[in-house]
């Protein structure tokens, strides 16, 4: 049986500009009105307009619990493990697929050969229960799997910030479940981020010469890595992210982390991006890729690289 957790109260100051903004709007003033719109909305609430009258919302789904589990409504509510001393070798993360067979090949694959001290969080952004019974222990005996649930979904970037906060090691590697491992990966991209120059790492990287087109790079240093298997450091997290929760499609969101991971500031040198080949894997397409039509892949995939381009499109030092 589900419920909703305890409902939500804005706080003081969140009525306050709520009827500030009631009284701005009455005035015809719009500026001020949408100012404090703004302020609203940055807090988690938003404004239902009603004619005259108003009422305040959360700007996120309710937390759920259904018999003793917490289904979250935004990720920033999951408990956090960031603060904590860094412990073990690499925790692993994955955003399960809709396909509950896609991601136990993936958790299955992990048991070919990860080192000790490797953990896993697997992320359910608002999938049902059946693509999800038993993925707790789908990782195998010894594996310490934890399984993160939202009420609704939240979108690809904020499904990662939600198992990354679970994060016990130092490193972190995003694993999709498209990728099956058929030995020791997580080894080898732990290595590669033992060099400090190095930003993020994995198999499938990106070059662009200008942040605009970009091409696979299968070795050596890219501007990029691919999101399908990606790896950084738990504490550049805690510096430098969150992810972006605007996006909510997958596309486009590794070439941001990765340039945002890599940026030093103008006039400093990059960290770099760093392709290992060779890891033991097989490759497949990704659930949100063959679920999605195309003529939606491509809206989507175009409104998050605008993202990149607000951000980034003077940078070309981060081009190579």
């Amino acid at each position: 049986m589900a419920r909703s957790l305890p409902e939500q109260v804005p706080p003081p100051e969140v009525e306050a500009a709520a009827r500030e903004r009631s009284a701005a709007r009455s005035a015809r003033d719009w500026a001020t009105a949408d100012r404090l719109r703004g302020e609203i909305e940055a807090a988690g609430w938003k404004v239902v307009d009603a004619g005259t009258a108003y009422r305040l919302e959360p700007a996120h789904p309710p937390d759920v619990e259904v018999e003793g589990e917490i289904r979250y409504g935004r990720s920033d509510a999951v408990p956090s493990r960031l603060h904590e001393p860094a412990t073990g070798l690499a925790c692993v993360v994955v955003v399960a697929s809709p396909d509950r067979a896609t991601t136990e090949a993936a958790l299955a694959g992990l048991r070919a050969g990860a080192r000790a001290g490797t953990d896993v969080v697997v992320v359910a952004d608002g999938l049902p229960d059946e693509a999800v019974d038993g993925l707790a222990g789908a990782a195998g005996a010894g594996w310490p799997t934890e399984l993160i649930r939202t009420s609704a979904p939240l979108g690809h970037a904020a499904a990662l910030n939600a198992g990354i906060r679970r994060a016990r090691a130092e490193v972190v590697v995003v694993l999709d479940p498209s990728i099956v491992l058929t030995g020791d990966v997580v080894g080898p991209l732990v290595e590669a981020l033992a060099d400090a120059t190095v930003a993020i790492a994995g198999p499938f990287g990106l070059r662009s010469s200008n942040l605009r087109q970009f091409e696979e790079a299968l070795e050596g240093d890219a501007v990029a890595i691919q999101g399908y298997l990606q790896a950084f450091r738990r504490s550049d997290y805690v510096a430098r992210g969150p992810l972006d929760e605007g996006f909510r499609f997958y596309r486009n969101l590794d070439i941001w982390w990765s340039l945002v991971l890599r940026d030093e500031g103008e006039g400093e040198p990059p960290r770099r991006a760093v392709v290992v080949p060779g890891l033991p894997l097989e490759r497949g397409e990704p659930a949100a890729w063959m679920a999605t039509p195309e003529a939606v892949r491509d809206r989507l995939s175009k409104r998050n690289f605008y993202r990149i381009l607000d951000r980034f499109r003077t940078r070309l030092d981060l081009a190579g």
